[in-house]
């Protein structure tokens, strides 16, 4: 099988080698296993992986680079439509040689992938759509346009579309999927230490507007004020790492947040498994990893109430919910630190849950639909 992927994710050369987001790559890597050839679409450029990319792990990959392009400005709508010609032929050359077209989306190539993919209605297709496909939530038209595409069965033929979370009055090729990290043999039993040291919290994302994550550093320096022994590990790096250490020492929280930046894999794991608390308030998300990470490992999560998340705690009794209201937000918090029975009992839970999605089960179901 000759296997074509259409993704958005900045790739980077390295030798004879390609590297990429390492939880993407990881997650492609299962796919491959099962293909004889791939084709990857993308954006590359040359250069050193760093701790969060991973390569790509497959004998035969043709690589295809297309150019990134945007419509956030007069400026770079007119270069996007000087680009978008090249890429459309990249993109139909690559599925036109494949026997599965599989579409990474939300994202610009995606939206183009998901175009071209109508004049190949005989071919075997699959679209991961990693973003929210909550139906009510407010999104930018090009990820709403990808899901009409996707969605509608007249455009888009023999086309399984994997999305997070089960919504009603979906397509008949929409499938409810998840996503993992770990795999069985890394299952472990951990019994959280009580708070009588330190309540440890963790944020494993980008630091970035999007992942709110000033937010977390407000809610710890608010239990911190009330005299908790709190601390907050910070794992990612972005364009909001100098604000979030500014406001660190202006408010001398020096002793209580920590920044680690982009670690690996098993540094992270390691972080989750003497963490209480992991805690995302992102504005959007699909499957947050972070969250399910986190669990696998007892933490409780602290999230918002977007996407798949509410399933994924349960509504709260497997974690907290936020309202994005500090007071009120930091009262839930406190609730569950005041009842360890609470909080041993939401870690238990988490764990439990989180422990079903492993990369076992993941792999079982790629090949399922690859077979198919």
């Amino acid at each position: 099988m000759k296997f074509a992927i259409i993704t958005h994710v900045n790739h980077i050369q390295n030798e004879n080698e390609y590297f990429g987001y390492a939880p993407y790559v990881r997650e492609m890597n299962i796919w491959l296993k099962y293909v004889d050839e791939v084709i990857v679409v993308g954006p590359l450029s040359k250069g050193n992986p760093t701790a969060i990319d991973l390569a790509y792990k497959h004998p035969k990959i043709d690589f295809r680079h297309v150019s990134e392009f945007s419509f956030t400005s007069l400026k770079n709508n007119l270069k996007s439509l000087y680009k978008l010609p090249r890429i459309f032929w990249t993109v139909f050359g690559a599925m036109k040689k494949a026997d599965h077209i599989h579409l990474r989306c939300p994202g610009n190539v995606g939206l183009v992938g998901c175009f071209v993919q109508i004049l190949f209605p005989g071919k075997t297709k699959t679209a991961k759509y990693a973003g929210n496909w909550d139906p009510k939530s407010k999104q930018p038209w090009t990820y709403k346009l990808q899901k009409y595409i996707l969605s509608n069965t007249f455009l888009t033929q023999n086309m399984q579309v994997l999305v997070y979370g089960n919504w009603e009055n979906q397509s008949k090729n929409i499938k409810p999927f998840f996503t993992a990290t770990y795999s069985d043999i890394e299952k472990t039993s951990i019994q959280k230490l009580n708070f009588d040291s330190t309540i440890e919290f963790i944020f494993v994302g980008s630091l970035v507007e999007g992942k709110n994550p000033m937010y977390a550093l407000k809610l710890v320096e608010q239990l911190v004020k009330k005299g908790n022994k709190a601390i907050l590990n910070f794992y990612g790096e972005g364009i909001q790492r100098a604000s979030l250490e500014k406001y660190t020492i202006e408010n001398d929280l020096q002793n209580n947040v920590f920044f680690n930046g982009n670690q690996n894999k098993e540094t992270v794991k390691i972080a989750y498994q003497k963490s209480h608390f992991v805690i995302l308030p992102s504005k959007s998300e699909g499957w947050p990893k972070a969250i399910a990470e986190g669990m696998f490992y007892g933490c409780v999560p602290i999230a918002t109430s977007v996407s798949c998340v509410p399933f994924m705690l349960e509504n709260g009794n497997r974690g907290i919910l936020l309202e994005m209201n500090l007071e009120n937000d930091l009262a839930q918090i406190e609730n569950v630190i005041r009842n360890e029975d609470n909080f041993f009992s939401k870690s238990k839970l988490s764990a439990e849950w989180s422990q079903n999605y492993t990369t076992n089960l993941f792999e079982t179901e790629i090949k399922n639909i690859l077979n198919k």
